[in-house]
């Protein structure tokens, strides 16, 4: 069965009523279950959550993480290579109907990132750009991706969503990982919030991560855009959707981000506020439904809250983030697709993480575990 056939089961008419019907006796039950189901999950994420539950759920989400994944955390860097976008994302700094600085890296453009990227630590890579097939589709991709790839033992892609066979050819060009934001489970505010471009094909891109994995990808990422939606509902879908992907594609690692909006050009305002306590719950019942899931943090969030939620389930951080393409080597921040928060240094991010008692791992895993000689391409997950 697809997600998009399972998703059919779960009207939002009945997941509004399930939360409706979330007692603080029922939170408690869900407190004491070892496993969660769905049911379990949307109690953890309800309003009707008070403190003294909030307080025993990090504690068990913390214990359940260090378990799990030891006191560990992965540390990655975005790397813009182009904002040029044919989409009208009313919510995106990249927006076509934007006026920024519009810019797709040439060769020695990548090199140049890649290698500054490579001197400060980082070994685990995120290639972002735009919508924009002409002068960025997966011709360019493949071209980038074998020019970085000298410099770093694991890339990952967030782009524009493609097929399996689109896919495949990112696989074969020496790329591990994707990260694809549904930005919002509710079609027809995706309808509204996406009304021209590709990407205003909402089926097309609920699918994608599905023909990622069955491309072979050994990380799959999503998340919701915390803000555009009814959080509640879209926090929901995104735990569907993830314990989908983990039942589906059982050696693939599976993770989760929590993207909250930021500024960015255009103004957009978000629909939705959700607190820095709504965000420490979803993070912390995602952990505790989703226990071998990757818990992602972006700098998109501030120093003193990413501090605070590191020990919650958090497994993965971005650090020195910049979201303008070529903006490390130039230092302009010109063409931006959102403003970051966090602006510390990388090397800052791991003296904090050493203070705290965790280690900084800036790679995962080699592509050498992918080799002919081992078959079962075992990982480092």
């Amino acid at each position: 069965m697809s997600f998009l056939k399972l998703l059919k089961q779960y009207p939002r008419s009945a997941v509004e009523r399930r939360f409706a019907e979330v007692t603080t006796a029922r939170i408690d039950r869900a407190l004491a279950r070892e496993a969660l189901t769905l049911e379990d999950f949307a109690c953890l994420v309800s309003p009707r959550l008070n403190d003294v539950q909030l307080e025993t759920m990090a504690r068990r989400a913390h214990r359940l993480t260090c378990r799990r994944f030891g006191r560990i955390i992965l540390l990655y860097a975005p790397l813009y290579l182009s904002n040029e976008c044919c989409n009208g994302c009313r919510y995106c700094g990249f927006n076509a109907g934007n006026r920024l600085p519009r810019r797709t890296l040439k060769a020695d453009e990548i090199d140049r990132e890649a290698r500054i990227l490579h001197d400060l630590g980082f070994r685990h890579l995120l290639l972002l750009t735009g919508e924009a097939p002409r002068v960025a589709g997966i011709d360019y991709l493949e071209d980038a991706v074998r020019r970085i790839e000298p410099y770093c033992g694991s890339i990952s892609i967030e782009v524009f969503p493609m097929d399996r066979q689109g896919y495949g050819r990112m696989v074969a060009a020496g790329v591990d990982g994707l990260t694809l934001y549904q930005e919002t489970y509710d079609p027809e505010l995706y309808r509204e919030l996406h009304p021209y471009g590709p990407k205003s094909n909402y089926e097309f891109r609920l699918q994608a991560p599905e023909a990622a994995g069955a491309a072979g990808f050994r990380r799959l990422g999503i998340g919701a855009l915390l803000g555009l939606g009814e959080p509640l509902s879209d926090i929901f879908y995104t735990a569907l959707h993830a314990r989908y992907l983990v039942r589906r594609f059982w050696r693939t690692q599976v993770t989760v981000s929590f993207p909250r909006l930021r500024p960015a050009e255009g103004g957009f305002q978000p629909h939705a506020e959700v607190s820095d306590r709504q965000l420490t719950q979803f993070i912390c019942a995602l952990r505790l439904l989703l226990p071998d899931a990757g818990l992602v943090l972006s700098t998109r969030e501030n120093a003193t809250l990413r501090d605070h939620l590191l020990p919650l389930g958090i497994t993965q951080m971005s650090a020195g983030s910049c979201t303008a393409p070529g903006g490390y080597g130039a230092d302009d921040e010109r063409g931006e697709q959102f403003s970051v928060s966090d602006r510390r240094s990388p090397a800052e991010i791991a003296r904090l993480l050493a203070a705290h008692g965790y280690e900084a791992v800036w790679k995962d895993w080699d592509t050498a575990f992918l080799a002919p000689g081992n078959p079962e391409g075992a990982s480092g997950f």
